[in-house]
Formats: structure tokens, C-alpha cells, sequence
């Protein structure tokens, strides 16, 4: 009888290893191509989901995006190898974008209710003033403080290569008048180009000027400065700024200055031409440039033509620009690796240095509501703003 036993009990104690062994286990989270986890990008904030969002072509280039500001996190292109080679910065979780007091930051982002300054962050419509929220010492920047690049928006993936994004803003959003509904429409052709439409309407007249914040290294190496690179900028004027960074109001050519990017040369050549003042107030390039592809007689620009590019002679990877804006913004990441959240882990752990990327975003002038002279930012409620940029990806 006790043999008996000893033989029920040592089965059960078989069975009960058996099982301990073969319990399922919960399944990891696939990683995306450029190694993100996409449930560091699951959460709720201001009781609205976030999530991280995929979009692939033929070709095996992949684009990750999450509807906190409508960003842009990874973008796998292939270098002149065929090795996907992730071009933008960011970070690898949504915790770290939502934290704008400690990590602020608009890697990626699309910008709104107006991308750039506004001085003295105030505007005038029709004769009625409006205050706007200053977050940039006396001027209003990317919208406010609280700009559309830290909103959550409801996201669609229409399919396997398109996404949209909405955000409702309400009447005095940061200042700004006008319930404005907008919607940002990223495609990923097979062409290898991210193509980006911001779509918005309006119940009061307002301003809009939308834009993507990417900041892009196309070195495929996030450690090191990326001024290696190679710009162009199709533009025979710019906008010079006073030391806060607000346009002067003055038009100038781009000829005899380091600014001449007709013709593409490293930003090595210029970024520290310190006896340029405007080299010197900002601490490398942050200005807006005057396309050529804009024909001021019918306020269009013409979006089959190239705007701007960007070259890494490392990797071979070649970036154009075109839009239908009339400005493009050259950023090449001056206050990088400076101030809050310098020292925060980014992407894969790394610590970004100063001048480690450059920015391209297509614009409205800055500051243009106090430049009625300039293409118009305005825009009144039986109209539709709708701004166009992509971002081709090739080799060389």
C-alpha cells in the first residue's frame, strides 16, 4: 500500500514538473526593423491611447510613427550597400517624448497650430488682437508650449503604407482663434519616399503653418557631429534674423554669403564662420530659406521640383526635398546636446553631441503675420490649408 502511494505521489510530482515546464509563456513583442519595442510606445495620456505604427514598402524600407505629435520615430532607408540605415533621431519610448519638461523635444514631430516664431507672441486679425502663450522668451514658438507636437492624435492606418492623423483644436488653443480640425497624411511610396499632407480647417479665420520636425543624420552613426554632410538649398534669398531669432524683415541674396547652398557643399565649410553674424547669433545655420520653387505671382509652389537635399558621402544616402511652401527651414541642430534632457538616453542608449543632424522643414516664412508683404499664413473658414513636403530617399 505505501509503494502504491509513493508511486501516485512521485507521478503527481512528475506531472506538476511537467506542466511547470510547458507553461506558455506570454510572446515578446516583435522588435521593428531599427530595434524599437513597440509596447514602450503602449500607454494613456491625458485619457487618449498612444501606440507605436508601421508603415513598409516594397523595397523593405520601414517607417515607425506614433500619433504623440504625429512623429516620425524611425525611418530605415538602404545606403549604398543596401543596408537599412535608420535616418532620424528620437527616442525609444513614448514616456520620453510625452516629457517635455525634462526631455523637450520635436524629433519627428509635425508642428502646429504655427511651426517657428512669432514675435512678441502676438497676431492681429481683422483689427482684433490676440495674446499668445510666449514660450520662447517674448515670442511664441511651434504653437506654444503646449504646440500640437505633444497632443495625442486619433490615428488611421489606411493601409500597409498610409497613415492619417487627426487632432481637433479647440477655439484659443495657446492664444490662437478658430476651432481648427487637421489631419497629417503620411505615404510611403515604393519609390522610397516618405510623402507628408497637412490638411486643416477652421471656424474662425486664424493662422496655420505646419511642418515636420525630423531631424535627420544620414552618416547612420548618431555619435558623432553631422556636419560631414552635404546640403542644398534651392534658393537665391533668405530671411536674415536679429539674435532672438525673428526675421528683420529684410529679403537678402544669398550671393557672397556662407549661405549659398546652390550649390551643395558640407556644412563643415561654413558652421563655424563665426565673422558671419548670422552664423554667430545662432551658433551655426537656423534659418529660413526663400525657395525658388515658389512662384510668388500665383502663390503656388511647385512640388515637382527639388527644394533642398541632404548627402552623406559615408553612406551614399541621398535625401530630397519638395514642397509647395515658399520657405524652407535649415537646422543644423545648434542647441543639441545643450540644456534640458542633454544627457537623456536616446535611441539605442546614445547620447546625442551638438550639430549631430540636420533639419529641412518646409514653411510659411517665420513670423509672416507681421509680414503681410509675405506669403499669407492666414486662413478663413470656407477655406481648406493644405501643405505638401516629401522626403525621397536615393544613393549616390
Amino acid at each position: 500500500m505505501k509503494q502504491i502511494v509513493r508511486n501516485i505521489l512521485t507521478g503527481a510530482a512528475l506531472v506538476a514538473v511537467v506542466a511547470a515546464c510547458t507553461e506558455t509563456k506570454a510572446p515578446e513583442a516583435e522588435l521593428t526593423a531599427s530595434g524599437l519595442n513597440p509596447e514602450a510606445f503602449v500607454d494613456t495620456i491625458g485619457g487618449k491611447p498612444t501606440a507605436l505604427y508601421t508603415l513598409k514598402n516594397a523595397n523593405g524600407v520601414e517607417v515607425c510613427l506614433t500619433n504623440l505629435g504625429a512623429r516620425i520615430v524611425s525611418l530605415m532607408v538602404p545606403d549604398r550597400d543596401g543596408k537599412l540605415t535608420d535616418v532620424v533621431l528620437g527616442f525609444d519610448n513614448v514616456a520620453q517624448y510625452a516629457d517635455s519638461k525634462n526631455t523637450p523635444s520635436d524629433y519627428g514631430a509635425s508642428i502646429g497650430r504655427y511651426a517657428n516664431r512669432i514675435a512678441n507672441a502676438q497676431i492681429t486679425i481683422d483689427g482684433v488682437d490676440y495674446p499668445l502663450v510666449a514660450n520662447d522668451g517674448t515670442n511664441c514658438l511651434h504653437g506654444g508650449p503646449t504646440g500640437w507636437q505633444y497632443a495625442i492624435y486619433d490615428a488611421e492606418q489606411v493601409d500597409a503604407k498610409t497613415i492619417k492623423f487627426t487632432i481637433v483644436s479647440p477655439d484659443g488653443d495657446n492664444g490662437f482663434p478658430g476651432e481648427v480640425t487637421a489631419v497629417t497624411t503620411y505615404t510611403l511610396t515604393d519609390d522610397n519616399a516618405l510623402d507628408i499632407t497637412w490638411e486643416a480647417t477652421t471656424t474662425k479665420e486664424t493662422v496655420i503653418n505646419q511642418t515636420n520636425h525630423a531631424y535627420f543624420n544620414l552618416n547612420g552613426d548618431f555619435t558623432r557631429v553631422g556636419t560631414n554632410m552635404e546640403l542644398y538649398v534651392n534658393a537665391d534669398y533668405f530671411t536674415p534674423s536679429d539674435v532672438i531669432y525673428i526675421p528683420t524683415g529684410e529679403i537678402k541674396s544669398v550671393e557672397g554669403t556662407p549661405f549659398d547652398f546652390r550649390v551643395a557643399r558640407p556644412l563643415d565649410e561654413i558652421i563655424n564662420d563665426t565673422t558671419f553674424d548670422q552664423i554667430k547669433n545662432a551658433g551655426g545655420v537656423d534659418h529660413n530659406f526663400c525657395l525658388n520653387t515658389y512662384d510668388h505671382d500665383t502663390n503656388r509652389g511647385d512640388d515637382s521640383q527639388v527644394a533642398a537635399s541632404l548627402y552623406s558621402p559615408e553612406t551614399g544616402i541621398l535625401l530630397e526635398v519638395f514642397t509647395n511652401e515658399p520657405g524652407i527651414q535649415v537646422y543644423s541642430g545648434n542647441f543639441q546636446g545643450k540644456g534640458a534632457g542633454a544627457d537623456a538616453p536616446h535611441k539605442l542608449g546614445l547620447i546625442y553631441p551638438t550639430q549631430v543632424s540636420v533639419c529641412l522643414e518646409s514653411q510659411k516664412y517665420p513670423d509672416t503675420p507681421h509680414h503681410p508683404e509675405w506669403p499669407t499664413a492666414n486662413v478663413k473658414p470656407d477655406e481648406t490649408y493644405r501643405s505638401h513636403c516629401v522626403y525621397k530617399f536615393s544613393v549616390k
